[in-house]
C-alpha cells in the first residue's frame, strides 16, 4: 500500500509510475485519496479541539460547584453536552473516512522502479541474460504430457477423479522426483543463508491482506467461508506475515526465510495448449525464499536472490532466461520483478518457473513491518520474494529435455535426492 505522505508530496510521480503501470483511474483516485486525507486531518482536529474543551470545562465545573455557583455550572454542563454530540459526530465520520481512504488505497498497486522498462505485454519485457544450452531433440520426441503417461508417472485421470482438473497424482519415480526437488531446494536454500521455516497453508483475511493478494486476487483464491481462511496461493503469504505488526531489531536483519508449501490457484478461465499437462495447475508444489531487509540493501539482496535461482537451473543443466518485466506486465504488488523461464524443448517455448521481486515499503505499510533506526524512529522495512523453485514445469522441462530412448536421464545433482539416475 502505497503512503498518503508520497501521494502528497510527489503526486506527478506518482501519477507517472501509475501510468507505467497502465492503472487507468490514477488521477480520480489519488485525487480522492488526497481529498479524504485532508478531511480525516479536519475531523481528528475539530474531534481532539472538542475533545479538549470539554476536558477543560469538565475542570471548571468542578470549581464553580465547590464556590457554590450552580448556575454557572449548569452552563458549562450544557455546553458539554453539545461538545459531546460534537466529538461523537466527528468520530463517526471519522471512521467513515478512515475506511473509504483504506480502502481507496488498496486499490492503488504498487509504483514501478525507475528501470522498469515501458510496455503493457510480455512481449515487451526486457531480456536480460540467457544461459545453458538448448538441447536438440529428435524428430520423434513427446511432450511431457505424453511422456508422464510413456513412464507412468503422473496421472491427470486420477486427480480428475478424486479432486478435479488441474490436481494431479504423482506417483512411482514421479512421486520421488517432485520429493527430490523440494529436498534439493530446500537445502540449497539453506546452504545460501536461509532459514527454514514450515508455515501453514490456510490464512485469515489479514495475512491476504499484509501481502496483497486481497482484494486485488481474491477471485484467483481457494475461500472457505464458513472460517473466513484461504487457501495459499504461494508461501510467500504466510512467510511474510510472520512479521506483521512487528518492530524488527536492527541487528536482526537482513530476515532471510525459506519454505515449502503447496499452493493453490483457481485460474479461472484458464483453457488451450499453454495450460496443457504441467504448464498451469490449480494445485502445485514449490519453495520460496523471502526477504525483509532496510531499504538501501534491498536491490542489492534482489540482486542475490535472482543469482540463487539462477544458480538452481544451472545446477539442473536447464537452458533458462531472465526477464526483466515491462510496466503492463508487473505483479500489482511489486517495484521490480525478474522472472526466470526455462526453455521446454519438445514444446518448443519457454516456461515461467520463477518470479523474484522486491516490493519496497509497499507489503510493509500494509503488514506495519517496521524498524528502529539509528536515529530511534521506526522506519518501513523492503520485502521481497522468489520463486526457488516452483515444481511444475521444472519438471516438464526436464522430462522434455532429457528424454532419450533409453528413458529420461536426470541431472547428476538430483541423483543422490532420486535414489536413481534415470526415469523409465
Amino acid at each position: 500500500m502505497l503512503q498518503v505522505s508520497v501521494l502528497r508530496d510527489n503526486t506527478e510521480l506518482v501519477l507517472a509510475g501509475l501510468a507505467k503501470k497502465h492503472y487507468k483511474t490514477a488521477e480520480a483516485d489519488v485525487s480522492a485519496i488526497l481529498t479524504l486525507d485532508q478531511r480525516r486531518k479536519d475531523l481528528q482536529t475539530a474531534h481532539d479541539s472538542a475533545q479538549a474543551e470539554a476536558n477543560e470545562l469538565a475542570r471548571q465545573i468542578g470549581g464553580l460547584m465547590k464556590s457554590g455557583d450552580k448556575a454557572g455550572a449548569e452552563t458549562l454542563k450544557a455546553r458539554t453536552s453539545e461538545l459531546k454530540q460534537q466529538t461523537k459526530a466527528h468520530a463517526d465520520e471519522l471512521a467513515q473516512v478512515e475506511e473509504a481512504l483504506q480502502q481507496t488505497l488498496y486499490k492503488l498497486p504498487n509504483l514501478p522502479h525507475s528501470s522498469v522498462p515501458e510496455g503493457r505485454v510480455a512481449a515487451d519485457n526486457e531480456v536480460v541474460r540467457e544461459g545453458g544450452t538448448k538441447p536438440e531433440l529428435p524428430a520423434n520426441a513427446l511432450p511431457h504430457w505424453d511422456l508422464i503417461k510413456k513412464y507412468d508417472i503422473i496421472d491427470f485421470e486420477l486427480g480428475n477423479k478424486i479432486t478435479g482438473a488441474g490436481f494431479p497424482v504423482y506417483k512411482k519415480q514421479g512421486a520421488r522426483l517432485q520429493r527430490a526437488l523440494i529436498n534439493f531446494f530446500l537445502d540449497q536454500a539453506r546452504d545460501a543463508g536461509y532459514d527454514e521455516v514450515q508455515p501453514p497453508i490456510l490464512v485469515n483475511e489479514a495475512s491476504g491482506y499484509g501481502t496483497g493478494q486481497l482484494p486485488d486476487k481474491e477471485g484467483q483464491m481457494y475461500h472457505d467461508k464458513q472460517d473466513n481462511l484461504y487457501l495459499i496461493p504461494t508461501s510467500e503469504v504466510p512467510i511474510t506475515n510472520l512479521y506483521r505488526d512487528e518492530i524488527v531489531a536492527a541487528d536482526q536483519l537482513p530476515i532471510r526465510n525459506t519454505g515449502y508449501t503447496p499452493c493453490f490457484r483457481r485460474e479461472a478461465g484458464s483453457w488451450g495448449a499453454d495450460v496443457r499437462g504441467l504448464n498451469r495447475l490449480h494445485q502445485f508444489d514449490k519453495v520460496e525464499i523471502v526477504q525483509i531487509t532496510q531499504p538501501e540493501n534491498s536491490y542489492a539482496a534482489l540482486d542475490g536472490m535472482v543469482a540463487h535461482i539462477e544458480g538452481l537451473l544451472q545446477k539442473l543443466e536447464l537452458p533458462y532466461r531472465i526477464l526483466r518485466l515491462c510496466g503492463g506486465d508487473m505483479g500489482f504488488t511489486s517495484a521490480l520483478t525478474f522472472d526466470l523461464e526455462v526453455w521446454s524443448a519438445a514444446q518448443g517455448r519457454w516456461l515461467e518457473v520463477s518470479s523474484a521481486s522486491n516490493f519496497e515499503t509497499y507489503q510493509a505499510n500494509r503488514l506495519k513491518l517496521r524498524y528502529r533506526g539509528e536515529n530511534g524512529k521506526t522506519q518501513l522495512l523492503h520485502t521481497l520474494n522468489g520463486s526457488a523453485l516452483a515444481l511444475p514445469r521444472i519438471v516438464a522441462a526436464l522430462l522434455e529435455n532429457n528424454q532419450t530412448e533409453d528413458g529420461i536421464q536426470l541431472p547428476e545433482v538430483l541423483h543422490s535426492y532420486c535414489g536413481f539416475s534415470k526415469i523409465g
